[in-house]
């Protein structure tokens, strides 16, 4: 079968998974197996998720969401790839911050939270600088091996000619290193995601999806509420890896994975 058959055949079975979980939790709520309050019928949340579209708080508050979400992914790719280009080209250099890179790669992002908060409050501050913290690491790391995996042969070649350690860098091994940057980039914008709504849950005050969210779970019968603010937050990680997978194969048609889908 083709890469292309191969797509569809994915989002075939990817949209058979979506409709049977969906028509399972409306058996369950219709059936009542599970009390209303806890488990409402998936269409009216669905039906739920639809009217907030029309609701200009919550559509601000979403907007908050991905504002902070884009800076702190914009600040994490600014700190990465550099930095990650530094210690993949300079072996002196990564030996010298390995120990301090695995000190703090391990360290839980969620459990920063409340020592950021009360260092920077529970503003937007708070949530660019944990979604930047956790954003960081799978971009450099993925820049890093990006440059261990470059063609040694190309970059001899262009020594040969005269090229120095910056132009072959620049001219070989970031083009080289610039798909497993993206592929960095994707997942990282995950985390992000995850992050900026967790650290708005947390605050329980302000403005954004996650404040929406937290402050539906302490109203009365708001489980409907709380689970259509889960279904956006989720339509909002679909859509975003699909933006940038759709980026991917545009960018680096070269790479296996995307060979032969455009």
């Amino acid at each position: 079968m083709s890469r292309a058959g191969r797509r569809r055949q994915d989002l075939l079975l990817g949209a058979l998974g979506v409709l049977l979980a969906f028509g399972v939790c409306e058996a369950v709520g219709r059936a009542g197996l599970v009390r209303r309050s806890y488990l409402p019928p998936a269409s009216e949340v669905l039906a739920r998720a639809v009217e907030l579209a029309g609701d200009r708080v919550f559509l601000d508050g979403v907007g908050a969401t991905v504002r902070a979400w884009a800076l702190g992914l914009g600040l994490a790719c600014a700190i990465a790839v550099p930095l990650g280009l530094l210690l993949g080209s300079v072996p002196v250099v990564d030996e010298a911050v390995r120990a301090i890179v695995e000190f703090l790669r391990p360290m839980p992002s969620v459990a920063l939270i409340p020592l950021v908060s009360l260092l920077l409050g529970s503003g937007t501050e708070t949530k660019v600088a944990l979604i930047t913290y956790a954003s960081v690491w799978p971009i450099l790391f993925n820049t890093v091996y990006g440059l261990g995996e470059t063609d040694p042969l190309a970059k001899d070649t262009l020594r040969a000619f005269g090229f120095g350690r910056l132009s072959v860098l620049l001219r070989v091994e970031l083009p080289a290193t610039a798909p497993f940057i993206a592929a960095g980039l994707r997942i990282s914008a995950a985390v992000a995601l995850v992050l900026a709504v967790a650290t708005e849950i947390l605050a329980g005050f302000g403005e954004g999806l996650g404040i929406f969210i937290a402050q539906s779970g302490l109203s009365t019968d708001g489980t409907r509420d709380v689970l259509a603010g889960v279904v956006w937050a989720g339509a909002l990680g679909l859509v975003i890896n699909s933006v940038l997978v759709w980026g991917e194969r545009r960018l680096f048609p070269w790479t296996p994975e995307h060979r032969g889908t455009r």
